[in-house]
């Protein structure tokens, strides 16, 4: 009886050291071979000649980033709690790191998942330039990378103030003012800042008045904003020009007529004065604040931050 032939084998082992390779085989036709471990070469099924396997590109990748930072084998498996001779194993195509050890992987030769897989990254790919910063600011110390991410920090919040709308900072007083004044006196109250986004028709050298009562209605109501050009900059108020004024120790919003201080609104009477009575100028009455000048919360905190208020 004619002896019967063995099968031939071939590995199918991942590569891992504590795989025993002689333990898995595959079958070709009614021919095997048995390949060593660790071999990297296939058999062709037809010629049975030996044929390179392909080494997959995360295997190729962990080598060039390795080289790249200097790193012996050794120390990249050390740093990630493996040995250095699965690294090679790696390295050669003989096996393929767990996915576990992919973040290990990626912190340890400081790169990417999408640097280590070759794949590009969700965003505009950076130019050879960006990719330059990238490197030079991974070799700085965490002290410098610190400074550097302010420096970032700062010139990107200017450059997008410059593409927001510019905004000025006025001088908000309340209606309760301490003192009159006489014609050509400056208003003597500090105030408080307020932030108005810039347009035609408004200066910094306005100030800002609260409107109280409905004497001015239709045109300026209870809670409106006005902006005044104060006195001496805004010259003598003519006759039917609207003026801030103070009477006693209280402020009015009237239209100058020579016979007095009238409203707008009809019920309300003309204010009528003697010699003896002392009506002071605050300013002209220029426009008033509305909704849309008020800057918001953030471009406020931007503007004090960019003056380093």
């Amino acid at each position: 009886m004619a002896q019967k032939k063995s099968a031939i084998t071939i590995s199918t082992s991942s590569g891992d050291e504590s795989h025993d390779a002689t333990k898995t085989t595959q079958r070709i036709g009614r021919r095997s071979t048995q390949a060593a471990p660790g071999d990297t070469r296939f058999l062709d099924a037809r010629t049975m000649t030996p044929v390179k396997m392909e080494v997959p590109t995360i295997c190729d990748r962990i080598r060039f980033y390795r080289e790249k930072a200097n790193m012996e084998q050794k120390e990249l498996g050390s740093r990630i709690g493996v040995r250095g001779n699965a690294i090679c194993n790696w390295e050669n195509g003989r096996g393929r790191p767990d996915i576990s050890l992919l973040p290990l992987i990626c912190e340890a030769l400081n790169v990417s998942l999408y640097d280590l897989f070759a794949i590009p990254m969700p965003i505009d790919k950076y130019t050879a330039e960006e990719q330059d910063i990238i490197e030079n600011y991974r070799k700085l110390s965490d002290s410098h990378k610190h400074v550097l991410r302010g420096t970032l920090a700062n010139l990107t919040e200017a450059q997008e103030a410059e593409s927001r709308r510019e905004v000025i900072e006025l001088v908000y007083h309340d209606k309760q003012l301490a003192a009159g004044f006489d014609p050509g006196l400056e208003f003597d109250d500090t105030g408080e800042p307020i932030y108005l986004y810039a347009r035609e028709g408004l200066s910094e050298e306005y100030s800002v008045f609260p409107v109280s009562g409905d004497s001015m209605e239709p045109d300026y109501h209870d809670g409106d904003m006005v902006l005044v050009e104060e006195y001496p900059g805004c010259g003598k108020i003519e006759p039917g020009e609207i003026g801030a004024f103070i009477i006693g120790n209280e402020t009015y919003i009237k239209v100058y007529e020579k016979d007095g201080l009238h409203s707008l609104n009809e019920d309300y009477k003309t204010m009528k004065f003697n010699e003896d009575d002392r009506v002071y100028l605050i300013g002209k009455i220029v426009g008033k604040v509305t909704d849309d000048d008020i800057v918001s919360d953030s471009d406020r905190k931007r503007y004090l931050r960019i003056r380093g208020k």
